[in-house]
């Protein structure tokens, strides 16, 4: 043990409160693209709806070949610059360049030229994924050399979300602030000041994540040492194979990505907020604010529990917290009347307080359930850098890319389905139109919004607890692979070849 606590790598504080706001970065973007590239492609260019939908859809079929690649590619770079900062850079650059000619330039394509609305449509949808992939695998990759800590690493799940609400949370604010200017989301006004705004927003906070793994970028933090052999592309299928761990863990991320992209879908949001309580306004903002005071004590609480138990235990027991709260959450919702003041959302009335029964039990199960979610929701990121560590531990190679983009794959890959998922339901009602803040209630929304907000996460988060009931990498085994992994590369580094090590200390 004394071994392994002189070897562990610590990050200093400031490095673990800066680094993930890469996430936060990537995260601006995920609004402003994931949310709203439907609304634009439909509501500004005149595409249509299913086309848009299944084109956002469909292109993670472009994403399943470049993940692996960019995640092979990492795994090879080692420049004076680092492994993981060039990525960085490039990937925001790439992002922000095609998404102001996405945003700013295609609207100014003619009418009679639909056919070019199209094609520059998926095309710089299709540059934009790259940049995303380039920076996203940073945040998951990036965590193995920052530090290996088993009580550092939860920490990372606090920051990483902090980040994500200056990045996310900024956006999801700035959003119904600029559309209630007379920009709605179906107008080309409303991206010309978005877009600019997300992307200065998400290069600051890029800089800030560079700063913070500056100092570890480098390849004395690497794995264990010795000589590192490229990996074949055989190899990589025989990995993702025989590591069970990143194939449960995929399962789980997958889930947690899901349940946030469909029910916090602009869409969603509009139908419930505005079709069914009757003002978008009024509710939207204090409810993103009841979840986020909610998920404060939260994070406390699963900080502790990964600390003390690991993080798999921590996401089973707040995700099963989230999955009863919002038992209570669908029998709110199901119990919601039209026109009737006693079953409708309600906070201010003729200028003054009117909180109903009603509005305090969606605010009660709401507010935990989402606080229980949120707090575990980035949960499976530091858990990646586990399952690479755990490869190293299994085979002495250090792929941190090609783990994290495997797992960046299909993270992306659900939360792409959220929009063809918002789409269809809203078919089966017979409307056509994604709503926006003042579309009007339809016949049957109520439940497509009770089947979209809350079943469906509901439904990922089963996933997920089936996922982490045969997940190896629990708290006391983490620390038994550190241990491992700590003396291998003592041993390496005093002149011992790497399978010698690896076969002296297991």
């Amino acid at each position: 043990m004394e071994n392994q606590n002189t070897s562990l790598n610590r990050a200093k504080m400031y490095q673990l409160a800066l680094f993930p706001m890469n996430n936060g970065a990537t995260n601006v973007y995920f609004v402003l693209i994931l949310s709203y590239i439907t609304y634009f492609g439909n509501g500004v260019l005149g595409i249509a709806l299913m086309f848009a939908s299944l084109m956002v859809t469909g292109m993670r079929v472009f994403d399943a070949i470049t993940d692996p690649i960019i995640g092979a590619l990492m795994d090879r770079t080692n420049t004076r610059f680092g492994k993981f900062r060039p990525f960085m850079v490039m990937g925001n650059a790439i992002m922000a360049i095609s998404v102001l000619i996405l945003y700013l330039v295609t609207p100014m394509i003619p009418e009679t030229m639909m056919a070019l609305r199209y094609v520059a449509y998926v095309l710089l949808y299709a540059v934009w994924v790259i940049g995303y992939t380039f920076q996203t695998s940073v945040t998951r990759s990036g965590q193995t050399v920052l530090t290996n800590d088993p009580k550092q690493r939860p920490l990372f799940t606090i920051f990483n979300t902090i980040a994500s609400l200056v990045g996310m949370g900024a956006m999801q604010v700035l959003a119904p602030i600029i559309a209630g200017m007379g920009n709605g989301y179906t107008t080309p006004e409303f991206y010309q000041i978005f877009t600019p705004v997300g992307i200065v927003v998400s290069i600051i906070l890029t800089i800030l994540a560079i700063i913070g793994i500056a100092e570890k970028d480098n390849e004395k933090y690497f794995g264990i040492g010795g000589k590192q052999e490229a990996t074949k592309i055989s190899e990589y299928i025989e990995l993702i194979k025989n590591n069970k761990p990143l194939q449960r863990l995929m399962v789980a991320g997958g889930g947690c990505k899901l349940a946030l992209a469909v029910a916090t879908n602009g869409a969603v949001l509009c139908m419930l907020y505005g079709c069914m309580m009757g003002d978008y306004s009024q509710f939207y903002l204090p409810m993103m604010v009841v979840g986020y005071i909610f998920s404060a004590p939260f994070f406390g609480l699963t900080v502790n529990t990964s600390q003390k138990l690991g993080q798999k235990a921590s996401l089973q027991r707040y995700v099963t917290v989230a999955l009863i709260a919002y038992i209570g959450v669908v029998i709110i919702l199901a119990l919601w009347q039209p026109g009737n003041p006693a079953f409708n959302l309600s906070l201010m009335a003729d200028g003054k307080l009117a909180i109903n029964l009603y509005t305090v039990l969606f605010v009660l199960f709401f507010g935990i359930g989402y606080g229980a979610y949120y707090s575990t929701a980035d949960m499976p990121i530091p858990m990646v850098a586990d399952c690479s560590d755990y490869e190293t531990y299994c085979s002495g190679k250090y792929v941190p890319g090609i783990i994290g983009t495997l797992f960046s794959l299909v993270d992306k890959l659900v939360s792409s389905m959220a929009s063809l998922v918002v789409t269809i339901a809203l078919m089966t009602i017979g409307v056509s139109d994604l709503p926006d803040v003042d579309s009007p209630y339809v016949e049957g929304m109520n439940w497509v919004v009770i089947a979209l907000f809350c079943i469906i996460p509901m439904v990922a988060w089963a996933l997920t607890l089936w996922a982490m009931k045969g997940y190896e990498l629990s708290g006391p085994r983490m620390k038994e692979i550190q241990a491992v992994n700590a003396q291998r590369k003592e041993a390496i580094e005093k002149g011992m070849s790497m399978e010698e090590a690896m076969e002296t200390y297991k």
